[in-house]
């Protein structure tokens, strides 16, 4: 005769037992989202629809008077015989760095590659460098988009598997070039100079006519050879700039000369992605709580949030705009915020 177990016990201490386990699950649950290296938004296998003049529509309720007129890039033409010069000086406008600016427009380009150009339905993503990326394995992702809009000198090189391998645009500054732009980059990258001040001019001047190089008027030494190609470098329209500390950051557009409030070179990118993009995905955005001293703010590098103070940027007002974009659907965040 086969003896059966007895069934389980629902009295009130076998009730307590299933509640004590719910809640060790709930706990681990919530602990593996929690943590900053594990938690992702899975990616669609498909392609999202993308419909032209989407991010148009939805970019005019962060910038008002919304216009895709005005060009990404600088061009060389519109410095002849100029009617209605900048009104503003640099980062906002280009007034009185118009001499060193002609200088540049002639030994660079300002065209956007045609494989963009002639797409009917742009889908971009703009990758930040936040830690946010690190073990993301969101790489062959990033890949699929059309635009990659990458920031300053965040290395590619062995970090393909979270951040990708595809350029298209790397948005940049003379101290934050301190990057191989033949390692980093794909050979048709569009390097984006953003000036902040008439020396960036004179930097890339120097670099790409090979002339005596600049060692003062910056806060941290840029590169004295930088190796790239004249064709490849574009200079981003101070206008993007102008309407990012307006309209995103609520900045007075002209300071007093000790107070530099800027847009970081993220939200800038993000900014521009909104006038040439019809869909536009960001990844790696986002800092640290201010409490948390210990966390990195990169994928890359072992820096804290301490190394922004002093930087002119408001981090939390950033963190603020961004989230305003994602909730009236102007971007799509592919981590977490």
């Amino acid at each position: 005769m086969v003896s059966k177990s007895p069934p389980l016990c629902m009295c009130p201490a076998g009730w307590k037992l299933l509640a004590m386990l719910a809640l060790v699950l709930a706990v681990m649950v919530w602990y593996s989202i929690s943590r900053e290296d594990s938690f992702y938004f899975p990616i669609p296998e498909k392609k999202e629809p993308c419909l032209q003049g989407e991010a148009e529509r939805k970019a005019s309720k962060l910038f008002g008077n919304y216009s895709r007129e005005q060009p990404i890039f600088l061009q060389l033409k519109d410095y002849f015989w100029v009617k209605t010069p900048s009104a503003y000086e640099l980062p906002f406008g280009t007034k009185g760095s118009e001499d060193l600016l002609l200088r540049v427009l002639a030994i660079t380009s300002y065209s956007i590659p045609e494989s963009i150009q002639s797409l009917k339905c742009r889908r971009c993503v703009v990758v930040g460098n936040g830690h946010r990326l690190r073990n993301s394995s969101l790489g062959e992702a990033i890949n699929k988009y059309d635009v990659v809009i990458r920031l300053n000198n965040a290395p590619v090189a062995g970090y393909e598997g979270d951040v990708g391998s595809k350029t298209t645009m790397r948005l940049f500054y003379p101290e934050s070039a301190h990057f191989n732009p033949k390692v980093e980059n794909n050979p048709d990258t569009l390097l984006v100079l953003v000036a902040f001040k008439a020396m960036d001019f004179h930097w890339i001047e120097t670099i790409l006519s090979d002339k005596k190089r600049v060692r003062k008027g910056f806060w941290k030494q840029p590169p004295l050879i930088w190796d790239v190609n004249p064709k490849q470098i574009r200079i981003l329209n101070p206008f993007f700039m102008e309407i990012a500390a307006d309209k995103l950051l609520s900045l007075p557009v002209q300071q007093p000369r000790k107070i530099k409030q800027k847009p970081t070179t993220g939200l800038l990118a993000i900014t521009l992605a909104l006038h040439l993009c019809d869909l536009v995905h960001i990844a790696g955005f986002g800092y640290p709580d201010a409490h948390n001293k210990k966390q990195t703010i990169h994928y890359y590098e072992q820096i804290t949030l301490k190394s922004m103070a002093g930087s002119g940027h408001n981090v939390s007002q950033e963190a603020l705009a961004i989230k305003r974009m994602l909730e009236i659907g102007a971007v799509k965040n592919l981590t977490y915020f």
